[in-house]
């Protein structure tokens, strides 16, 4: 009877914590649910087109793999090839680490001075904004940058504008000195988007700090010099790897205006242009793989130590 009895409380006492499990699961539900279904398509979407192909990636680049034949196991040797035995990976690295040293100050440089220029109480700041942030929005598209070929072709719109003041300009995209100078000028132009955090981070400034030091005799250089730059550091940071990481990803714009070649001899390589050559020419994919995952640490370090050496010139309030 006792062991009948003992059996009893129990059930009654597992039905109760069944009970009271359910109605915790129910009141979470009823709390958190429309979140989680809010949530549900992001988390598809990381998982199945980000974290997915991330992993498989990382595992192909240590393969031999090239769509036709089942992936073979190969180690570290794709690395190792790349960073000893590849000089189109030493070409595509000069290329871009040019591209990056040269397009992203010039493009803050000009994002910064335009924003200033706005903060000054412009009428129709808002048409003005809109129309500087455009090119940002239709930058990097196919369109601009087949616009972009024909503009600077030996025969294009700038060397006939040249042309007119007696100048006879070179062979922009075809010749190998010049080539990259042209892909820089087309990131240049798309400065709207730092421009406008410029802009915003402008507008935080106190006026009554320019006004003080103007009564204490500061010059305008000086006030940009000591008031606008110190308080600006914190967007300068942000702009400036946001901007340099977008630089390193650069793709359509070499592919389109070199036709895909990077040429003309390599002057055009971006890593990324090479990436795909690998991938999709070759169809190396394990190759292209172990590519994707050195941009992706040579990327990852950057910011490493972007980070670590903000503290010696980000100032923020604190």
């Amino acid at each position: 009877m006792s062991d009948v009895m003992r059996t009893t409380a129990a059930t009654a006492v597992e039905s109760r914590q069944s009970v009271a499990a359910k109605g915790r699961l129910k009141r979470l539900w009823t709390a958190n649910g429309p979140g989680y279904l809010f949530l549900l398509p992001w988390l598809i979407g990381f998982f199945g087109l980000t974290l997915g192909p991330a992993l498989i990636s990382l595992y192909l680049s240590f393969t031999d793999f090239d769509m036709i034949r089942s992936a073979e196991w190969v180690g570290a040797a794709n690395y190792v090839r790349i960073t000893t035995a590849d000089s189109k990976f030493a070409a595509a690295m000069t290329v871009t680490l040019t591209y990056v040293a040269l397009s992203v100050p010039f493009k803050l440089t000009f994002a910064l001075l335009v924003a200033m220029a706005l903060n000054k109480g412009v009428r129709g700041l808002p048409v003005y904004r809109a129309i500087f942030y455009l090119p940002s929005l239709l930058g990097g598209s196919v369109a601009i940058a087949v616009l972009w070929r024909q503009l600077f072709a030996g025969d294009g719109l700038v060397n006939a504008a040249l042309a007119q003041f007696g100048i006879e300009g070179p062979s922009w995209i075809s010749h190998p000195s010049y080539s990259i100078y042209t892909l820089v000028a087309l990131s240049v132009w798309q400065f709207g988007s730092p421009m406008i955090i410029f802009l915003a981070g402008l507008r935080q400034i106190p006026t009554d700090m320019y006004e003080a030091a103007s009564l204490d005799g500061a010059s305008k250089f000086r006030q940009f010099y000591k008031i606008t730059l110190p308080l600006l550091t914190p967007v300068i940071f942000f702009n400036a790897v946001v901007q340099t990481i977008d630089a390193f990803k650069a793709f359509t714009p070499a592919f389109i205006i070199s036709g895909g070649t990077g040429g003309p001899i390599n002057s055009t390589l971006f890593y990324t242009l090479y990436l795909y050559q690998e991938a999709f020419g070759n169809f190396r994919m394990g190759y292209a793989s172990a590519l994707a995952w050195i941009l992706v640490l040579i990327i990852a370090v950057f910011t490493a130590f972007s980070f670590l050496t903000s503290r010696y010139w980000v100032h923020y309030d604190d």
